[in-house]
């Protein structure tokens, strides 16, 4: 073993004439319920309990990774993996 070859084995490299070409996998966490239901109260205030706290506000839009609520004028934007649970008003 050359030390060109035992440098990439000590780095956990592939060993010499196998290259491959890095993947990069994105996993992204769907929940279709939570989604459906944010999107049949657009336009109307909610109560969000998250894992961070309570938040209350009008909910703008809903993406199938967060939600928009406008607090006051602010806009939060808030993930739905990180609520616990929605109670309209």
């Amino acid at each position: 073993m050359n030390p060109n070859q035992a440098l990439n084995y000590s780095m956990n490299q592939p060993f010499p004439h196998q290259h491959h070409t890095p993947h990069h996998i994105m996993v992204t966490s769907v929940d279709p319920y939570v989604v459906e239901t944010l999107k049949s109260v657009i336009g109307k205030y909610v109560v969000l309990e998250t894992t961070r706290g309570r938040i209350d506000g009008c909910v703008v839009d809903c993406k199938p990774d967060h939600v928009i609520l406008d607090v006051y004028g602010k806009k939060f934007f808030v993930r739905i993996c990180e609520i616990v649970w929605i109670m309209p008003n």
